[in-house]
């Protein structure tokens, strides 16, 4: 079996990891501009200046907060790799050159928030930010790629987090919906598919070692979140009737370490909060049932409104989008090894490999995540980032042997093509990602995902001359055959 003939193989990109020029065309600074590079053993830090003057450094999380009164600031000598990227910004049109020829049918991009409203509604619309992405969304077309666009990907300008609290604030939404609408006016003759959140259950994730307030905070963040895309999704349905507006989830899919019964239940609440809680609502309009649970569990008083509910039962998405890269294992026993991640992590399953930065690798996990996911929710699926960073070498003869990647991804999609076999609808695959750039864990670009070698180092060295890997002649086949000749 090939794959239905109008699936959308393709490729990921995100304007805050790859984009650069973070003083440029008139965008604002965001968050990861104020951030420095990790690594597997090192949480990245974000950098701010104190109302005294000092400066000081602090781990960068999704939950995170600077110290009272302190103002997100730039230290002399470090090194800050997002505002570089890869450059795309300045490369775009041959990026998507090269997306084109290995025979992309999608690409999903994010459109950067502070390029588009720098500082806010009242400070008006940045043009220069509108025409530099009606320049890459025409680009796509030019080529019959048919991009999806995400709205919100790791890029909250810092504007909104210093005059008025970040998401914490429920004012937010209006700033968002504001955006969002002059987006999908701005290019409603060139996108069909949207998602409004990137990997929005992160938040709970992120803040799973919190306790007390911190966690109080996250859920009504999230909880401001989820009304937004609500928001989103309704007014989105009224500016184009051919608009198909989805979420997207980080995969999280997690086994029971053990056969035991507490094992077996641990897992199960852990797959509610950390992925279905955040999908209930998007899909089906309302929180779920086990939400008073988990409320509870975690002392929190969600503040919801009448209004807030109608909203969530008005904003169900069309689609339902997720990342996959790995699974984990739940356990209720201690000393246990445990496993690495991007923001979570579990029991380590003594049946899976490993990548270099630690993550277990579990192509069978996605067809498993794939079955679970549609028999809930009943709508078309969609995998917008699968794949695996590795240690890329640049040869002198400009090739790139990436073999590490090949394997990973063969072994995925012919387990999305089992799926397909047994009745999930699913929509296309946009990889994880289609060239390299920034990690968003780490910052680094070491960790290389692309098809195409962007000749960078994690410290900004380099030509950003771009080559083509071994997996991108692959993918090229792949596509050329719509999923029929996996081979390697």
């Amino acid at each position: 079996m090939v794959f239905p003939e109008k699936f959308l193989w393709g490729g990921d990109i995100s304007a805050a990891q790859c984009e650069g020029a973070w003083n440029e065309g008139g965008k604002s600074p965001i968050e990861v501009d104020f951030m420095l590079s990790g690594s597997k053993d090192k949480l990245r830090q974000v950098t701010y200046q104190n109302q005294d003057g000092s400066f000081g450094k602090q781990p960068a999380t999704i939950t995170s907060k600077l110290p009272e009164g302190a103002k997100y600031a730039i230290i002399e000598g470090e090194y800050y790799p997002n505002h570089k990227g890869v450059d795309h910004y300045h490369y775009m049109e041959e990026d998507i050159a090269l997306f084109a020829e290995m025979g992309f049918k999608a690409l999903n991009l994010s459109i950067s928030w502070a390029r588009i409203f720098p500082r806010g509604i009242k400070n008006g619309v940045n043009q220069e930010g509108l025409d530099f992405y009606r320049r890459e969304l025409e680009e796509c077309r030019k080529y019959d790629i048919e991009p999806i666009v995400t709205l919100y990907k790791y890029d909250m300008p810092v504007y909104f987090i210093e005059e008025m609290g970040g998401w914490e604030n429920k004012l937010l939404i209006d700033e968002f919906v504001a955006f969002a609408q002059v987006v999908m006016e701005s290019y409603k003759d060139l996108v069909h598919y949207w998602i409004t959140f990137n990997e929005i259950n992160l938040m709970l994730l992120a803040s799973a070692d919190l306790g007390g307030h911190s966690k109080q905070i996250a859920f009504q963040e999230l909880h401001h979140q989820l009304l937004a895309s609500a928001k989103v999704v309704e007014i989105g349905h009224t500016i184009s009737s051919r608009f198909k507006i989805g979420s997207m989830n980080a995969g999280m899919l997690d086994y029971p370490l053990t056969c035991s019964p507490e094992d077996a239940l641990e897992t199960q609440k852990a797959m509610q909060e950390g992925l279905f809680y955040s999908g209930d609502v998007q899909v089906r309009g309302h929180y779920p049932s086990y939400a008073t649970r988990i409320w509870k569990q975690h002392d929190v008083t969600l503040n919801i409104t009448a209004e807030d509910r109608e909203s969530l039962q008005n904003g169900k998405v069309d689609f339902f989008a997720f990342s996959y890269y790995m699974t984990n294992c739940r356990t209720t026993h201690s000393d246990v090894e445990m496993s690495g991640g991007n923001l979570t992590s579990g029991a380590k399953n003594p049946y899976l490999e490993q990548s270099d930065w630690g993550w277990q690798i579990d192509s069978l996990g996605l067809k498993n995540a794939l079955h679970m996911l549609y028999d809930r929710y009943q709508i078309p699926l969609l995998i917008v980032e699968n794949g695996i960073g590795t240690y890329d070498t640049l040869e002198n003869e400009g090739e790139i042997h990436d073999q590490a990647h090949i394997e990973y991804l063969a072994k995925h999609i012919a387990q999305m093509k089992e799926a397909i076999e047994e009745g999930v609808d699913l929509l296309g695959y946009t990889m994880w990602s289609a060239i390299d750039l920034c990690a968003a864990s780490t910052g680094e670009v070491s960790k290389r995902y692309g098809f195409i070698y962007v000749d960078i180092d994690d410290f900004g060295n380099g030509t950003l001359q771009r080559y083509k890997k071994d997996s991108f002649y692959w993918y090229q086949k792949v596509i050329t055959t719509n999923g029929g000749d996996l081979s390697y």
